[in-house]
């Protein structure tokens, strides 16, 4: 693998719940996953299922470069369950060696490690979060704040920019969050991932408003890949106003304004 590589794989691109069969062999049945390869370093958006398959392919890249422990930053947009029911059947998560950060929004009194917690515990599941084997850093994120990480050395640092210094230099990978409030009932974090000169924003989840979200046009300004959600044909979506998806047409008008040079539709 390359050292300057930027990759974009996605491992999961449904909504609500997996739909294995005939008819998704195309993208696939699984639930929200998306990873984006830098360098040697995997970061993953969304637990769904399709971190599961994921989790083997980090296996297999670990043991072409002899065996050398897992590290990856899993941020999480949101706790519905179809975005976090796969991290109990993610393998690394049942490595001792492995590392993973993962990362996400408070909801109000419960804090991320506390609902993921709740979702993998007996009698949901046949052990707890704790009991995997590998070491899990879990954190509560802000809207405000910013995470920066090198690929290569794995270092992470959760900074406000609006009190803190940091000087993000090329080699550093940087993280900017911004909320969303029209997927209910708490809303969602979008993410905008920036190195080596490129960027992508990932916006699940997410319903668009007459003449285009301008906050998330601002924050998907200029970016090479936006991944924007689109569940709803126009036809379907006049039964499901106000759930918090959008149509491609919304989608579509958000990358045109925010003037993104490719854009990716997602069902979320």
């Amino acid at each position: 693998m390359a050292h300057d590589s930027f990759i974009v794989r996605f491992w999961g691109t449904r909504g609500s719940y997996p739909v294995p069969g005939a008819h998704t062999v195309r993208y696939g049945g699984n639930t929200t996953c998306v990873e984006i390869e830098i360098g040697n370093h995997s970061l993953i958006i969304d637990a769904g299922t399709g971190i599961i398959n994921l989790g083997d392919e980090l296996l297999c890249r670990s043991r072409k470069r002899g065996g050398k422990p897992i590290i990856a930053t899993i941020l999480i947009t949101h706790t519905h369950h179809d975005h976090i029911q796969g991290i109990a059947f993610f393998a690394p998560a049942h490595i001792g060696t492995s590392v993973l950060r993962i990362l996400g929004p408070r909801t109000f009194q419960y804090g991320l490690e506390e609902v993921i917690s709740h979702a993998v515990m007996p009698p949901n599941f046949p052990i707890g979060l704790h009991e995997m084997a590998s070491l899990k850093i879990v954190r509560n994120i802000r809207q405000v704040d910013t995470i920066v990480f090198n690929p290569e050395q794995g270092d992470l640092h959760v900074f406000d920019p609006y009190h803190d210094h940091v000087d993000i230099n090329p080699d550093m990978v940087s993280v900017r969050i911004m909320k969303g409030y029209a997927h209910p009932r708490y809303g969602v974090y979008f993410y905008r991932i920036e190195w080596g000169g490129k960027s992508v924003v990932f916006a699940s989840d997410t319903e668009g408003y007459v003449g285009g979200d301008r906050q998330l046009i601002d924050f998907a300004r200029n970016t090479d890949l936006l991944i924007h959600d689109a569940q709803y044909s126009e036809a379907d979506y006049q039964e499901h106003q106000g759930w918090g998806h959008s149509t491609p047409q919304m989608a579509c008008e958000v990358a045109q304004l925010a003037g993104a040079r490719q854009l990716v539709l997602g069902a979320s």
